[in-house]
């Protein structure tokens, strides 16, 4: 069973950083999509970020330039370095994964989530 935990959140003023770290393991299959979704009360779930099997990378327009998304060789840790951090930022972050060469199309397609970390940007 694949299991999913997340570390590193917390509260930092606008212009920090933090970085986040996932804990990865249960794999029963090479090929998995691993990404980042953050949700807010009053915005909904947004893909923050997502690393495909094959290695490519992709962002939602609103970290462009600010977050990346990174893995271990041994991909057992996925990371989100987040730069420059704004209020608007502030949200429960959870860690993602499912099975396929291709990262899922919709939010609702992941099937492994943790737990999720909370980041909190103050002005």
């Amino acid at each position: 069973q694949v299991h999913l935990e997340e570390s590193g959140g917390g509260s930092v003023q606008a212009g920090g950083s933090l970085r986040l770290s996932c804990a990865a393991s249960g794999f029963a299959h090479e090929k998995y999509c691993m990404g980042w979704i953050r949700q807010t009360p009053g915005k909904g779930r947004e893909e923050v970020a997502t690393l495909a099997d094959d290695g490519s990378k992709a962002y939602a327009d609103s970290v462009k330039g600010r977050f990346t998304i990174s893995q271990d060789n041994a991909r057992k840790t996925l990371y989100l370095q987040m730069n420059d951090l704004k209020p608007e930022d502030t949200a429960m972050y959870y860690c993602t994964a499912e099975y396929g060469t291709w990262c899922p199309k919709w939010v609702d397609e992941y099937d492994y989530w943790g737990q999720g970390t909370q980041v909190t940007v103050s002005e």
